[in-house]
């Protein structure tokens, strides 16, 4: 087995197995209206009429039994490919979502994790993932997403990332996916607008904001487009510092001295190394904003986005409706409704930071 595919994990659930039902009916005669005698022959007539009807019956539900055991019985295999290990909210949020739909581990479904140890790996993994022939593919992240849409055209793939699926190519659009990929974005309109708005807020003489970007994502460039759009009525300068991997990071906070402030990217890297990148910005005291939680309790000072594990537990939808038939090119893509404002406030106390009482108010949650 490919040596990118070390990280593959099986986890199984306790618990007995799903048991298909069959309603048994019974089947009287039919009845007689009053008066009517039968003759020997019609007697026998009538005998076979409704033996052979009770056969038919009986074939009926026999095969409908058979086809409900064959489908009880059937295991469905998931590949899950990602970037390093996912936070744990991610894959519990992907499992309650399948548990809640009647998916347990180990009885009716497997998830094969393929976590390559660097982006590069990613294209083998997915490849890996397809030799197992799975049925559904799932795309954690935003390095995965082509890898896993390159890696076949037949197998039905889900994503679930911080992209524009449409601006990368990935779908023909929202609403009509195409193809054989479908799934959850955490993009939306004025989201990189709104965390902006906050960090001025936040710190009212804001001049200099240190954008933070993977150099070889294919969604940089709309992410920068739509960052240099969202500083310019805030009078602010957008400095953009590009890394490949975590190797970079040192760097990137010394390019970095002087900012008044510096704003993440939503992607698989920053999240695997999330909490190297808050104990940076802790070192310079630079005031850093977020797309996700899991970097704020990594000890990063805020951030606002949508609940990561709530996405994923959406994207088991996509893989139950896939299962049962669905086409991905006929689901549409979702976008998140629903976001949060998370603040880590002992990590504003250490950088000296103040963080206003009432922006404490309209926090969705605040760790102390």
């Amino acid at each position: 087995m490919n040596k990118a595919l070390r990280n593959r994990f099986l986890y199984s659930d306790s618990g007995n197995n799903r048991k298909s039902k069959i309603q048994n009916r019974s089947t009287e005669p039919l009845g007689l209206s009053s008066g009517r005698r039968l003759t020997t022959k019609s007697k026998i007539g009538w005998a076979m009429k409704n033996i052979l009807g009770l056969l038919a019956i009986v074939v009926v539900l026999g095969c409908g039994a058979m086809a409900e055991a064959q489908q009880a019985g059937k295991v469905n295999r998931i590949g899950f490919l990602r970037f390093g290990p996912p936070p744990t909210t991610y894959i519990e949020g992907f499992r309650q979502g399948l548990r809640e739909l009647g998916y347990l581990e180990g009885q009716n479904i497997t998830i094969e994790y393929g976590l390559a140890r660097s982006t590069e790996q990613l294209p083998d993994v997915a490849a890996e993932l397809v030799r197992l022939k799975v049925d559904v593919l799932v795309a954690s992240g935003t390095p995965s997403v082509l890898p896993a849409r390159n890696a076949t055209s037949t197998i039905p793939v889900v994503f679930v990332s911080a992209i524009d699926p449409v601006a990368m190519g990935v779908t023909a659009s929202l609403a009509r996916p195409g193809g054989n990929v479908t799934g959850v974005t955490a993009m939306h309109a004025d989201l990189t607008g709104k965390r902006l708005e906050l960090l001025k807020e936040l710190l009212p003489k804001l001049s200099r904001i240190v954008f933070l970007v993977r150099a070889t994502s294919p969604a940089t460039a709309q992410y920068v487009k739509e960052a240099e759009l969202a500083a310019r009525p805030l009078g602010a300068q957008l400095q953009v510092l590009a890394v490949r991997d975590s190797s970079d990071f040192e760097g990137a906070f010394s390019a970095a001295r002087g900012a008044s402030a510096l704003l993440a990217v939503d992607d698989a890297v920053f999240t695997a190394h999330r909490t190297q990148i808050a104990e940076l910005a802790l070192k310079n005291r630079l005031p850093t904003m977020y797309g996700l939680s899991e970097a704020v309790e990594a000890g990063g000072l805020m951030a606002y986005g949508p609940h990561y594990g709530d996405l994923y537990r959406r994207a088991a939808t996509y893989v139950d409706k896939i299962l049962k038939g669905r086409k991905p090119a006929d689901l549409p893509v979702e976008q998140p409704m629903k976001f949060e404002l998370v603040i880590n406030l002992k990590t504003a106390k250490q950088i000296g930071l103040t963080i206003p009482p009432w922006m404490l108010m309209r926090a969705d949650r605040v760790i102390k």
